[in-house]
């Protein structure tokens, strides 16, 4: 069926998870680990992360048909103690690991008051706000680091590419309000973001990314040609490099010249770093006085006046849940552009389109 559409569309959040969990299916992932994959990608739709959700499928589909990454991968954990673990991903799609850290990192922390799972042998695994809000729902603060899944930013002053977009997630729990959830890579813009808009044929903004001649690029069809810039200059290096040496290093991954190129390199596995936290609030204060100090804290910052020509003060996560609401009450918006690739990676398979009720 084709499933391209002349204007921005919604397909149903159930409707997208069948279709990319066939698609997993049909390069080779047994049923559950691609519905856990699925559901996932479609949950980092929801809440508003579209370049880390059903958009980077295609590229999945071609490093798991290509040999780059595992179908039949059985992440487990190769070290442990009481309060940290360390997990092999057996070289499969990202979000097994995570999804098995996240839930390792919050049984040790109700046990020791905090849990730390590194993760190495892994593969990109979306959004880490994947990794952080659990932990947030259960209570618990919730820390998420990766090193990014391609070297886009050179060291401050440099023109080698040796670091990624390295995110960073922290989630904490409210009491009436809805969790602080704060995910960012520490450039500027995430190259999604970039690669998002040469798929939609959209210019970039200036200040994302600079030629190796050091003039501004705003073209993302050429972002092979420059290298995103960090936040805060040297500060976001500085940041990129500790979240490299902790996701990377720490685990026994790659980090610096040792990181493979996701997309360029669909054959050769990424070794790809991350790791997870969680931290039982109730081991450092009660959690119900953190809940009303948090909540108090919120109310603060949004009473604050906002400058002329700005909108009110918002706190970090605040309108995913509303967002993940909407979309799940009336579909997710995919755009065009995308629908025409997910349309071409449906014939490839064999399978039916995800606007199709079959899928």
């Amino acid at each position: 069926m084709n499933i391209m559409n002349t204007e921005p569309g919604r397909i149903a959040a159930a409707d997208l998870a069948r279709f990319t969990a066939l698609a997993f299916e049909k390069a080779g992932m047994p049923e559950g680990d691609a519905l856990t994959v699925a559901d996932l990608m479609v949950e980092a739709d929801l809440i508003g992360q579209e370049t880390h959700g059903i958009f980077r499928l295609p590229q999945y589909i071609a490093r798991l048909r290509e040999g780059g990454t595992n179908p039949k991968a059985h992440p487990k954990v190769v070290k442990e103690t009481a309060a940290t673990a360390l997990i092999d991903g057996d070289a499969g799609l990202g979000h097994l690991a995570m999804s098995l850290a996240t839930e390792i990192a919050m049984k040790k922390a109700k046990e020791a008051g905090i849990g730390w799972v590194g993760v190495r042998n892994s593969n990109h695994a979306g959004p880490a706000a994947l990794y952080v809000r659990p932990q947030a729902k259960a209570g618990m603060i919730g820390i998420c680091m990766a090193v990014g899944s391609a070297n886009h930013v050179p060291p401050y002053g440099g023109t080698d590419l040796l670091l990624g977009t390295n995110p960073i997630a922290i989630s904490v729990p409210a009491g009436v309000h809805d969790p602080f959830v704060l995910d960012m890579a520490t450039t500027v813009a995430a190259m999604g973001k970039i690669k998002t808009l040469a798929q939609r044929g959209e210019p970039m903004p200036e200040g994302w990314m600079v030629g190796f001649d050091g003039k501004p690029l705003t073209d993302p069809k050429r972002q092979k040609e420059g290298f995103l810039l960090p936040i805060g200059g040297p500060k976001g290096y500085g940041l990129a490099f500790a979240i490299g040496l902790i996701a990377g290093t720490l685990n026994g991954a790659a980090f610096g010249p040792d990181v493979v190129d996701l997309t360029d390199d669909r054959a050769q596995s990424t070794n790809t770093g991350q790791l997870v936290v969680a931290i039982d609030v109730s081991a450092f204060i009660e959690p119900e006085v953190f809940g009303k100090k948090v909540d108090a804290a919120f109310d603060a910052m949004r009473a604050s006046k906002p400058l002329p020509g700005y909108d009110p003060v918002r706190v970090p996560g605040e309108q995913r849940e509303g967002m993940r609401e909407d979309r799940l009450a009336h579909g997710i918006p995919i755009h065009p552009s995308l629908l025409r690739e997910l349309n071409k990676l449906a014939v490839d398979l064999g399978i039916p389109g995800p606007a199709d009720p079959a899928a």
